[in-house]
């Protein structure tokens, strides 16, 4: 067996021994690797040995070893139940079962965001699921993670149904937790867009959860991927919940709330962005709406910004994806103040290919204004020219008038 074998097997190992985001495993796995590491916590003296690896590697930060030893006797007590579960050619072999994927940090298709986790980053992910053809990696693009409440309102699917729309337009992944309420708008959106969507499972890739999403699910396995980083067979739980919003968070070049109550796991998301450096978004609702009181707490304690228009955070997403702060990008959305003449030609168009005399007929506008106009509104990224007529492009989608086709 290589090298690169046994390492590999050690981190599917570990993902089976410790919880997810498991910080003293994170950094045991770093300093000393993974078959080096499960080898020392399994065998005779773990602690002393841990001390004597560190002490004995040159590269290896002496004040962090101390402190991992320390941690250590307590993590132990949490790992030693598990350590006859920890059989790797067993977990991969029920993932094969279930058609899952091993993805491992190095990985062509590992998520370079995960990295960012730090010590509680994920020690493996399992996939199902992957691009048709000569597609590119679903999270190759640039990534939108859309979260929000169980129990929506009407509202919010709406304004949820905006964004996501807006992310597909632009040609981003949707990235969300499969659960009810806003997370399944955010990927029935994208569904029927025919863009990719990321659905992050708190148990094990083969725990399709909520049972009422099992068809959903599979959709969003079909078209994108469904990923976890606990071994198949792993139920879903409270805390392994909130363990998987770090992984939204992480996924997500930019993450927008669209609903919170109060005590909303969204709010547990959209910090786990912030203290990444993610930006976070939050969708404004009525003031007497507890489905809000969670977004409006965030943009007034300055964790999130105000979500304008849907395209905010889909404009947002795109930018860090592409490496240019966010706040440097010039905006396209146009003010209430725009030209009249581009109003109506946009409100004109839809998403199906009209010629310029529809869209004289449409706007009251001449044919030559109608021509100029469009030329004009094409500048601003409002419209597109296509083979078989215009279309809106992604900045119209979102303005001048906030109506969208």
């Amino acid at each position: 067996m290589s090298a690169a074998d046994a390492e590999a097997l050690a981190r599917v190992a570990w993902s089976a021994l410790v919880e997810p985001g498991d910080s003293t495993a994170g950094a045991l796995v770093r300093m000393l690797g993974a078959e080096r590491s499960l080898r020392l916590v399994t065998g005779p003296g773990p602690v002393q040995a841990i001390r004597d690896a560190c002490a004995a590697d040159v590269h290896a930060d002496d004040s962090l070893a101390d402190g991992l030893a320390d941690a250590l006797v307590v993590a132990l007590e949490r790992w030693r139940p598990r350590f006859a579960r920890a059989d790797p050619e067993r977990i991969l072999d029920a993932a094969t079962a279930v058609g899952a994927t091993l993805l491992l940090p190095g990985d062509p298709e590992w998520p370079a965001g995960m990295d960012d986790l730090g010590e509680h980053a994920p020690l493996v992910l399992w996939r199902r699921g992957r691009p048709r053809g000569d597609q590119p990696p679903v999270v190759s693009r640039p990534c939108l993670s859309v979260v929000g409440a169980r129990s929506n309102t009407l509202a919010g699917a709406e304004a949820c149904a905006e964004i996501t729309s807006a992310a597909a337009d632009a040609g981003c992944t949707t990235v969300s937790g499969g659960a009810y309420g806003i997370d399944a708008v955010a990927h029935r959106v994208a569904i029927a867009a025919r863009t990719p969507t990321v659905a992050v499972l708190a148990g094990g890739v083969d725990q399709l959860y909520p049972a009422g999403h099992v068809e959903l699910l599979g959709n969003v396995g079909r078209q994108g991927m469904l990923l976890a980083e606990s071994p198949p067979g792993t139920p879903p739980t409270r805390w392994r919940f909130l363990a998987r919003n770090r992984l939204i968070a992480a996924l997500g070049h930019t993450v927008v709330v669209v609903e919170a109550a109060a005590r909303s796991g969204a709010l547990n998301t959209a910090h786990h962005a912030a203290q990444l450096g993610r930006p976070v978004f939050a969708v404004p609702g009525a003031f007497s709406s507890p489905a809000s009181v969670g977004c409006h707490r965030l943009v007034a304690d300055g964790v999130a910004q105000l979500a304008v228009y849907a395209h905010d955070p889909v404009r947002s997403a795109v930018a860090v994806h592409s490496g240019v702060d966010p706040d440097d990008t010039p905006t396209t959305l146009c003010s209430a103040t725009v030209d009249p003449e581009t109003v109506r030609v946009v409100d004109a168009l839809g998403r199906r290919p009209i010629t310029v005399v529809e869209v004289a007929e449409r706007s009251g506008l001449s044919v030559a204004a109608a021509t100029d106009t469009l030329a004009l509104a094409e500048l601003q990224g409002l419209v597109e020219r296509r083979v078989d007529g215009w279309v809106l492009g992604a900045a119209g989608r979102s303005g001048p008038t906030g109506r969208r086709a």
